[in-house]
């Protein structure tokens, strides 16, 4: 049984700074020497930075790698034969892209891990979706963007999926009525990255003076506005304002990369980020040493996902605030943070490949 089977049994918020500092240090060790043995760049940067692979380190003391890395450098762990899929990350034209290579093990893996942080929100059954979005943004099963990522990978937790948007990125307002009647007074998920839900979801139906009654419904959106960030509204104007068009109640952001698919950190009721059981973070300052709780950083992320890839520890290029460890009113274990915005002069991407027509 691998480390991932292992923590499927426990419930995905539920341990303490102790009790997951004793199961997450040995793994995160484990994957340091995993990777350290199959991904020759990997190994080149571990040995650069003196790291002693015979010592059991304490996770702040875990080599992160900059996730601006995997731009410029093709990081595997595997054979080109167990390549069974391969994730870009998105960004402007002219801008170098993060690939990440996946083989058959690893993406199930971070099919089953999002499923389990899913469901904390959903609940345990598969539930309809409604996906704010363009069916095709997913054509091509082999190479995703990290858009077309998000979309399936959610997917796979829905009994059916109905496409909000035509090819056109226009809203199908009939689609969407027809799929509210059709789920009325059922639980159902609503999914899409925040730019697009405001322009091509809120923005069409304030303007057309219509609503949609989805009041059953759960909205999960993440990918922030990074180059839209003229258009963006704060985080309670875009909640009323889906309130307002759809009667939604419960609306989640959520945080993610393409670097560490499948361990997103979800949004609770109080507005704080959560680290799951399969995740942790940390926020540095430009030193790298650790911040102090409610003190800005960059915010260096950790998964027990990437196996086929050295995505296990990444300085993002966001910065955070770590708001408290154990006690967010919500009642979830674990650490809780908020995200501010992007470092100054980082490329802009997201985890939206923001449509622009």
């Amino acid at each position: 049984m691998s480390f991932i089977e292992a923590l499927q049994n426990i419930p995905v918020f539920s341990l303490n700074k102790r009790e997951k500092r004793k199961i997450y240090a040995p793994m995160m060790n484990g994957l340091v020497r995993y990777h350290y043995k199959r991904c020759n760049a990997y190994k080149k940067m571990i040995d650069l930075l003196g790291y002693d692979l015979s010592i059991e380190y304490n996770l702040e003391d875990i080599p992160f790698i900059p996730a601006r890395l995997f731009k410029y450098h093709q990081l595997s762990s595997i054979d080109d034969t167990d390549v069974v899929k391969t994730l870009v990350s998105s960004g402007t034209t002219g801008q170098s892209h993060s690939v990440i290579v996946l083989d058959r093990e690893n993406s199930l893996n971070q099919i089953r891990v999002l499923a389990k942080i899913v469901s904390s929100l959903t609940g345990k059954k598969r539930i309809p979706m409604l996906v704010i979005d363009s069916p095709s943004v997913i054509k091509d099963r082999e190479k995703f963007s990290a858009r077309g990522a998000g979309i399936l990978g959610f997917s796979m937790l829905a009994t059916k999926v109905e496409y909000a948007l035509n090819d056109d990125m226009e809203l199908d307002i009939n689609l969407v009525i027809e799929f509210s009647k059709k789920y009325h007074g059922e639980p159902v998920l609503v999914f899409g990255f925040t730019y697009m839900i405001w322009e091509f979801f809120c923005k069409p139906l304030i303007n057309q003076g219509k609503s949609i009654n989805l009041d059953k419904a759960i909205f999960l959106h993440g990918g922030g506005w990074k180059k839209m960030t003229d258009n963006a509204v704060d985080n309670k104007k875009f909640k009323n304002t889906i309130k307002k068009v759809s009667d939604v109640e419960h609306v989640h952001d959520y945080y993610g990369m393409v670097e560490q698919t499948g361990s997103i950190f979800v949004e609770c009721d109080e507005g704080n980020l959560h680290a799951s059981i399969f995740s942790d973070i940390f926020i540095r300052r430009s030193d790298f040493s650790i911040c102090d709780i409610n003190e800005p950083g960059i915010i260096q992320v950790m998964s027990l996902l990437p196996t086929s890839y050295p995505g296990h520890s990444i300085l993002t290029e966001d910065l955070g605030v770590l708001i408290g460890e154990d006690n967010c009113s919500c009642g979830k274990k674990g650490k809780y943070f908020h995200v501010i915005g992007r470092i100054k002069a980082a490329e802009t991407r997201g985890c939206r490949d923001t449509f622009q027509r």
